[in-house]
């Protein structure tokens, strides 16, 4: 079974390579095409007032990767400001990064990894009139910027990158007429919802009763399950976890943790 990975290109061939290297058959289909935000200056103007913020929350990797790669030559993560991550991808980014023991995660064993579970975290501390920098792409949840504001913090938002539409080549546009064709031998990873609406409007009309998914969030799932998937299996972001799900390809009865 060939999974197909949806996440953003870079991120898609990171995956592929360690999904392959596990032994899986898997290729990339980048459901959401990513650039770098528009206006770089809110973007340096952050980091030149990286220690005002008691937390600098990162919504994803992408977020992290652009952020970053504006930080200008010298500087250090301030030792008094918290670096929020929602998973593991984006944990990893930072922690590579350099930002080191300042990140802030969700528990290994939450249920699910978003700003519930970071919350989980950060619930403990006193948040009254202490600054957050939530580094997104344009716009977002806004989920935890409600509920740090309640408990008297002030939030702000900066754009780090733009969401696209996908733009499949020439191997991804037969990518996803086999899937079609040969549902039984595909697997979709989705790790976003608005790649599966983006998936919607690449083949409007498809056929997606005999196709099969794997998601890494119950939101992302139902959204599969709208477009029409019968079988999507909710499962945390992990390499190890969705190779061993491919192999064991179970049926549709159990494909829901």
């Amino acid at each position: 079974m060939r999974i197909i990975v949806t996440r953003p290109a870079d991120q898609a061939a990171a995956w592929v390579a360690r999904l392959q290297a596990l032994g899986a058959d898997a290729a990339a289909l980048p459901l959401i095409g990513i650039e770098p935000a528009e206006d770089p200056a809110p973007l340096r103007a952050a980091w030149q007032s990286l220690a005002d913020y008691a937390l600098v929350m990162f919504v994803s990797p992408n977020a992290v990767a652009h952020f970053f790669a504006l930080r200008p030559a010298g500087c250090e993560w301030p030792a008094t400001t918290l670096a929020g991550s929602v998973g593991p991808g984006s944990s990893a980014a930072l922690r590579e990064a350099g930002v080191g023991e300042r990140v802030v995660e969700p528990a290994a064993d939450a249920r699910a990894f978003d700003s519930e579970a970071l919350w989980a975290q950060l619930c403990d501390r006193d948040w009254a009139g202490r600054r957050v920098l939530v580094v997104r792409g344009e716009d977002g949840r806004e989920w935890l910027a409600e509920t740090l504001r309640g408990r008297g913090a002030f939030v702000e938002f900066v754009a780090a990158y733009r969401r696209r539409p996908p733009q499949p080549d020439e191997a991804g546009r037969a990518l996803l007429e086999a899937s079609l064709a040969f549902p039984g031998e595909h697997l979709w990873h989705f790790s976003s919802s608005e790649a599966v609406g983006h998936l919607r409007a690449l083949a409007p009309g498809a056929d997606w009763s005999r196709s099969r998914a794997v998601a890494s969030h119950p939101r992302i799932a139902a959204a599969a399950r709208a477009l029409g998937f019968a079988e999507v299996a909710e499962l945390p972001p992990s390499v190890e976890v969705v190779a061993e799900w491919a192999r064991r390809d179970p049926p549709i009865e159990s494909a829901s943790l």
